[in-house]
């Protein structure tokens, strides 16, 4: 089965993995730190925390900001469950905005129709590698007193107007697993510029743990001393994934080029077939494409998910919107909240995107496709 998604692993990076279990260091240490200091560097100058995975960059986030139950987080609902389920496991109430119809990012207008008096953090979803309107979207959270995240699982090395994501949102969020642009195995990072929300991001992935003596209640204790003041968990990432981090960062470009060509041949051989909408992409966006998202017209996704799977090419869907899973039906969501949402979620089939997928393979997907809707 040709895949959707896969890592582009070489030997570089099973040397980089290799040196780390022979030092003397296998969870948090040098390595990590120096990964931390490079990815930063990569997306703008921000400050830099690495966790444990994509997942636990948005609960630690969300523990950053504040949130409490009773507080509201507007979000998308076409992305990954986890963007949303981490708040919800905050107490916080989730507040579905609907989509663009062009990107399948957050709408801007339908997020600032969802403020309420309770809002205190609005996350956007890079989808698929392309950035959301960070212009707007600031203005909608700032206007709000709320704190933008940006969930960019999907868009490490993208760029709006020219600025790296990173950078965009008051705390960005990446995750690096296995079919990301870069991977670390399992893992993920937050990243931001304001000091004090990247020192609550630290302390919750490490326990809550202080062990600065200026900040301990009772420094006098011992030269061992070090405190919890507020209850965090051990969502730390190890050495040994942060050198398969870094190894990975130095090829990204590579990456990013490689997506970008493949992108442009779908463009190309695929611009004629009938009942196919291919995604846009806006002028001042550089995406890193995480997936092609195309949309299969006349009610035809289903069939032709199925026929294409049966040629043995692992196209997927991405996603199911978020409250349409049990879990926020229990809670009281129902389906018809998001309609564009809705809408692109019926129609959306993911294309095998990844660095290492040959012209032969990428033809073969376009031939297959081609045949079924002709």
């Amino acid at each position: 089965m040709l895949p959707y998604g896969r890592p582009s692993l070489d030997e570089s990076d099973a040397a980089a993995v290799a040196a780390a279990v022979r030092s003397e260091w296998l969870t948090s240490g040098p390595t990590v730190r120096r990964f931390e200091a490079e990815l930063g560097a990569y997306v703008g100058g921000a400050g830099c925390v690495s966790v444990s995975s994509g997942t636990a960059a948005l609960h630690t986030a969300y523990a950053a900001a504040g949130l409490r139950p009773g507080d509201e987080v507007i979000t998308t609902p076409l992305t990954f469950v986890a963007t949303a389920a981490t708040a919800a496991l905050h107490g916080a109430r989730v507040v579905f905005a609907d989509v663009e119809d062009a990107t399948g990012n957050l709408d801007p207008a339908a997020t600032q129709a969802a403020v309420t008096a309770r809002t205190r953090v609005v996350t956007a979803v890079d989808y698929a590698g392309h950035p959301a309107e960070y212009q707007q979207l600031r203005k909608v959270a700032a206007d709000a007193g709320a704190l933008l995240i940006d969930d960019a699982a999907h868009a490490i090395g993208s760029t709006y107007h020219g600025a790296p994501v990173g950078t965009l949102a008051d705390l960005t969020t990446f995750s690096f697993f296995p079919t990301k642009n870069l991977t670390t195995g399992e893992g993920g990072a937050v990243t931001g510029t304001d000091p004090d929300l990247l020192d609550r991001v630290r302390r919750f992935a490490s326990h809550g743990m202080v062990r600065d003596p200026d900040r301990l209640r009772h420094p006098d204790e011992g030269g061992w001393h070090q405190e919890v003041h507020s209850f965090g968990l051990n969502y730390r990432l190890s050495d040994v994934l942060c050198a398969l981090g870094l190894s990975q960062l130095a090829r990204l470009p590579h990456f990013k080029a490689r997506r970008a060509r493949i992108a442009a041949r779908y463009r190309e051989l695929l611009a004629d077939v009938p009942g196919l909408r291919l995604p846009e992409q806006r002028p001042w966006v550089d995406p890193v494409w995480h997936l092609y998202p195309v949309r299969v017209l006349d009610g035809r996704r289903r069939e032709v998910y199925d026929r294409m799977r049966a040629a043995g090419i692992g196209v997927q869907v991405n996603y199911l919107p978020v409250y349409r899973h049990p879990v926020f039906a229990d809670l009281g969501y129902r389906p018809g909240m998001c309609p564009v949402a809705e809408a692109y979620y019926a129609e959306e089939l993911s294309l095998p995107i990844y660095p290492d997928l040959t012209d032969a393979d990428q033809d073969r997907v376009i031939d297959a496709l081609q045949t079924i809707l002709r």
